[in-house]
């Protein structure tokens, strides 16, 4: 979980084939813009056809490299990685990318997602002989593709796919290719580019403008792209009815500024608002969002209901970035440090206060007193998504089943909990209406607990895993 109580953004994935160009920095920069979905660790691996070069760290982005660090990663080919840890614990052990070798053969791998059963895989491996240095799914998988009999590095990978079950976006390096994967569900997002007559791949489009190049299209689910001194070709290793694209990437997780299955994030968001003002519809004087990914849908709200948009509350963007701890006094003061209310825009007003969800309902609780301290009147609270009922095993960061304040309470019950004078929650088929996409395209598990792949993917979670989440074994 984030700092503000909310799901973390799983990991964020970069990769480069640009000869003649400084694929490093270029890596660097996309890493840089990918930095909302992961703030644990970065790295850099980068391939000249003979050698390789890496470099990881835990931290930023802009704290971990600089000009040095990045001249001294030469080649044509580069993979980068922004790690939350959703498998493995967080140390710089379980940093990504992972590099593994055979016969002369050097991978680099980046991964976005969930391996289910890589613990099982990892134990096959290490019955052969094979080490680990990790904790984390990104490391076997890199040592399945290198264990691999195959001699084309590609037919390597494409044996992988075969033997990993879960949700997965990988990039991956080889001395002569990129070479970028998607499950065959396509749960995690992944997006090619183009770059001066060279090829780019990135967990979100929003890393193209920042270094020059063009978003071209999504890799399809299932799909391979092998990326060389040829082209780029693409193969199609599994061929589903559906998709299973994660909805809550739309919600809260992907940058506003980023296109998704040829959809607009922030337009998506801001639908979610007009949709919520028309499902639960209320008066106030105006409409505030919690800042700062529910500002599109706080707009759409206004915008269908006719009720003038403020900034009612300003946000410290730096609160978490400090090496000085907060005494106790201080972390009691929790939501105090993070946002401000603006009292002139806020006092003796009647507000909608709009947000894209609530987890525990801690942190919104906390918003509500803090505004009404304020000088608030009434505090209409409305969520451009449904409750949150349930976790993701595909990726994202979510607590125990149990944790969700949705999991036991109705709506009335978490209004009552969180001091709100109303609440409102989008349903489940006006958030898919707001996607432009069908409901057989989408993931919607943590609201509605219909796992895409519930009898063969639970299957292969341990007990343990489950009840982590508060789950246990299906029948």
């Amino acid at each position: 979980m984030t700092e503000n109580g909310k799901p973390r953004e799983e990991c964020g994935v970069f990769g480069i084939y640009a000869p003649g160009e400084d694929v490093a920095k270029l890596t660097f920069f996309g890493l840089f813009t990918l930095q909302h979905r992961g703030q644990e660790s970065a790295g850099i691996g980068v391939l000249d056809g003979k050698k390789y070069s890496l470099y990881k760290k835990m931290g930023l982005v802009n704290q971990i490299f600089d000009e040095e660090k990045i001249s001294k990663l030469k080649g044509h080919i580069a993979v980068g990685h922004n790690r939350y840890s959703t498998t493995g614990t967080s140390n710089i052990k379980n940093a990504g990318p992972f590099v593994s070798r055979r016969k002369m053969e050097t991978f680099i791998v980046a991964h976005n997602g969930n391996i289910v059963n890589a613990g099982r895989l990892k134990k096959v491996l290490e019955r052969k002989g094979n080490k680990f240095k990790s904790t984390c799914d990104t490391e076997v998988v890199a040592q399945i593709i290198a264990d691999s009999k195959h001699k084309d590095p590609a037919k390597k990978i494409f044996s992988t796919m075969y033997k990993i079950d879960g949700a997965y976006s990988l990039i991956i390096g080889t001395k002569n290719e990129l070479i970028g994967v998607r499950d065959p569900l396509g749960f995690r997002p992944l997006v090619l580019g183009r770059l001066n007559g060279h090829y780019v791949l990135a967990s979100e489009s929003c890393a193209f403008p920042e270094i020059g190049a063009k978003l071209i299209r999504d890799i399809k689910p299932g799909e391979v792209v092998v990326i060389n001194e040829k082209g780029i070709k693409s193969y199609q290793f599994s061929h589903k009815k559906r998709a299973s694209f994660c909805i809550f990437e739309y919600v809260y997780l992907a940058r506003p500024d980023s296109i998704m299955n040829t959809k607009s994030v922030y337009l998506t968001r801001e639908k979610l608002g007009k949709l919520l003002a028309k499902e639960h519809p209320a008066k106030a004087d105006i409409v505030i969002p919690v800042p700062d990914s529910s500002v599109p849908g706080a707009i759409g709200f206004s915008q269908q209901s006719g009720i003038e948009y403020r900034e009612g509350l300003i946000k410290n963007r730096y609160i978490a970035r400090t090496f000085i701890f907060p005494d106790q006094r201080m972390r009691e003061l929790g939501v105090k440090m993070k946002l401000s209310p603006l009292r002139e825009v806020v006092a003796g007003k009647n507000i909608v206060l709009v947000d894209d969800s609530i987890v525990r309902g801690t942190t919104v609780l906390k918003i509500v007193r803090l505004l009404k301290e304020a000088g608030v009147k009434k505090i209409h609270v409305r969520i451009t998504a449904p409750p949150i009922k349930n976790p993701c095993f595909y990726g994202v960061d979510m607590p125990r089943k149990e944790d969700f304040i949705a999991n036991n309470k109705d709506v009335e019950e978490i209004r009552s909990q969180i001091e709100a004078d109303s609440l409102g929650y989008l349903s489940v088929e006006k958030m898919i209406e707001a996607t432009g996409l069908s409901e057989n395209a989408l993931c919607t598990a943590c609201f509605t607990g219909n796992y895409p792949l519930k009898g063969e993917f639970l299957k292969v979670l341990t007990k343990d895993a489950l009840e982590q989440k508060g789950l246990s074994l299906p029948s």
